[in-house]
């Protein structure tokens, strides 16, 4: 059977006859159909992500596995966590068909390996997640391993554009975006609607997480003179305070925005902020909602 990602678009049968502004029109149309699509599958979405949390708050850990594009776009999401959160480089990881090599060398044998699925998710423990991601719903390296994790009690789900359903996984995200404009190139809409995805569950997991305060990246990592700056800025926007304060806080907070938030809107020294954060399982918000404990002032 062919899936619906490999269709010809009707739209685009005389593309090739079309003149640049003509063809970025038709592109740009049917960018616009995809955040439509995503929205269709929301209540899937939203049911893979309450899983991703709890198996994050229960010391498991989120793995994505892909082929080709689907697999580059799962590292592409899970290599920003660190940076952008401040959490270690093994919670949410990513798994793609061919090894590092793949990432920026076209490897698409390696997508029909089965055997190299099964073994990828040999380190994974019954308190992860597997993610699959296969815009077609059918590459078997992919399928292999999701069938692997299951049989080994992992939770697994299905990312993927088409409209295909599997016994061995616990729940299926299908994103129907269709036809793509060149036919059967799935790096254009249904690459779109899986990076949106991904970005969905990893940034709401966190947010879940205490990771984000009032909209800020205040768990970010001041690594370079921009974030340096951002995290500046955040502890300013956050408590109100000037900008030599801001940086003496983080200064006496190793860095960290959301302790020196925690600092001066408390009262608190750093070990007393880092204490209440302890308490408060990391979230900025818990925290600012505790009360105070004999001894936790500045």
């Amino acid at each position: 059977m062919i899936m619906s990602t490999e269709y010809v678009n009707p739209r685009c049968t005389e593309i090739d006859a079309l003149s640049v502004a003509e063809i970025f029109s038709i592109i740009n149309a049917e960018d616009a159909t995809v955040a439509a699509a995503v929205r269709e599958a929301g209540a899937d979405i939203c049911r893979a992500i309450e899983a991703a949390v709890e198996t994050l708050n229960a010391g498991g850990r989120l793995f994505y596995i892909g082929a080709g594009t689907s697999g580059r776009l799962g590292v592409l999401d899970a290599s920003e966590m660190p940076p952008t959160f401040s959490v270690g480089s093994d919670l949410i990881r990513a798994i793609i068909a061919g090894g590092p090599a793949a990432i920026t060398t076209s490897i698409e044998g390696a997508e029909d390996d089965e055997q190299a699925g099964i073994s990828a998710v040999a380190d994974l423990s019954q308190r992860d997640m597997l993610i699959g991601i296969t815009a077609s719903g059918r590459a078997p390296f992919v399928l292999a391993a999701l069938k692997e994790a299951g049989r080994r009690g992992i939770k697994t789900w299905l990312l993927t554009c088409n409209d295909v359903s599997y016994d061995f996984v616990d729940g299926t995200i299908a994103v129907l975006t269709g036809p793509e404009v060149v036919s059967g190139s799935t790096r254009l809409k249904a690459g779109t609607a899986t990076k949106m995805v991904l970005n969905m569950v990893s940034t709401i997991a966190m947010i879940r997480l205490g990771r984000v305060y009032r909209g800020y990246m205040v768990d970010v990592v001041p690594s370079n003179d921009k974030l340096r700056g951002r995290a500046l800025w955040i502890v300013q926007e956050v408590t109100g305070c000037g900008g030599d304060r801001a940086k003496y806080l983080l200064e006496m907070a190793a860095g960290s925005a959301k302790t020196a938030i925690l600092m001066q809107l408390r009262g608190l020294n750093y070990q007393q902020a880092v204490g209440m954060l302890q308490r408060a399982g990391g979230g900025l918000r818990q925290a600012l909602e505790l009360p105070t404990i004999a001894g936790e002032t500045g």
